[in-house]
């Protein structure tokens, strides 16, 4: 397929303000079972269109995973949010290595929607990677350990979780913060809550005009944006810190337990999940954070532990 056709599939849209301004990258759909970032970009594209402001700047929403988006699925052949290795994305980028599997191809095309935004961008390149959960529970942020991406994360208001990219084999976001590319993640609720999409949608918002790409005195929904994920928030500490992940390989047999939530406290030895090895307990008091309730995933879940009260940042 040819490059044209490609950008053709995984551009959701783009808004090219005519001041210079930073340019949001919008990431949907990197697992391809997750469509409420796709669906958020395509209203807040649709309202700037309509009766949005002029930006300083740009804004282009993408599509992450085109292939799996398209069948409805996580994932082709692996986990695309894994093995962002600099030189190995550079040669498949450049086509100097060619695709091992379908996100080798994903990742080479994505990588170059990006980084052609980035030589035509008039400021700063900001990327907010939108994804959903198969588990149920508040939403929330992640940011890399990265100054630039703490930053970001902090203008959203939802508990920010950190210490977890790290714990994943080279993340995109990770990546991208190497190069300078600052950004943060939105889990903006369940695969298949309507809500997610409203809350996905708030987060473009916020961000827009954290990054001074929206004037907010003439966007006068941002308040209620703000708003409702400040109350997707409750009581959760500002801050997270992810201190265990459980890895699930092929064969294990991994089942969590049912009725588990994001942000449910347990205590040490609380029987979380199953697998061929017998009882997976939780190794210390902490936080569940993403429980796997899909058939596709390495990560079966986290623990973290708060760090920051209610209303502090």
């Amino acid at each position: 397929m040819s490059g044209a056709a490609d950008g053709a599939r995984r551009l959701i849209g783009r808004r090219r303000g005519s001041d210079p301004g930073p340019a949001l990258v919008v990431v949907a759909a990197l697992h391809g079972n997750e469509p409420a970032g796709v669906h958020a970009s395509r209203r807040v594209l649709a309202k700037l269109e309509a009766d949005g402001p002029d930006l300083r700047g740009e804004i282009v929403c993408v599509v992450g995973n085109v292939g799996a988006f398209e069948k409805g699925v996580r994932q082709q052949a692996r986990d695309l949010n894994r093995g962002w290795h600099d030189e190995r994305v550079a040669a498949l980028r450049e086509g100097r290595e060619a695709p091992r599997d379908a996100e080798d191809a994903e990742t080479a095309a994505l990588d170059r929607a990006i980084e052609d935004v980035r030589a035509a961008a008039r400021g700063d390149v900001v990327v907010l990677d939108l994804h959903t959960t198969s588990g149920d529970g508040p939403p929330f942020s992640i940011a890399a350990d990265d100054p630039g991406s703490r930053a970001i994360a902090r203008t959203i208001p939802l508990t920010c979780l950190t210490g977890l990219l790290e714990r994943l084999d080279e993340p995109m976001l990770v990546a991208l913060a190497r190069r300078g590319i600052a950004g943060a993640v939105v889990e903006a609720g369940r695969n298949d809550d309507p809500a997610s999409v409203d809350r996905a949608e708030a987060a473009i918002w916020v961000v827009l005009a954290a990054t001074g790409i929206v004037d907010e005195a003439r966007a006068p929904w941002l308040p209620s944006m703000r708003a409702l994920l400040d109350a997707a928030r409750g009581e959760l500490p500002a801050a997270v810190d992810v201190v265990h992940r459980h890895a699930v390989r092929p064969g294990d047999g991994f089942r969590m337990e049912p009725g588990f939530r994001h942000f449910d406290r347990v205590e040490t030895g609380r029987l979380l999940a199953k697998d061929a090895r017998g009882d997976v307990v939780a190794p210390e008091d902490g936080y569940v954070l993403m429980p796997l309730y899909q058939g596709t995933g390495s990560d079966g879940f986290f623990l973290g532990r708060g760090l920051l009260s209610r209303g502090r940042s």
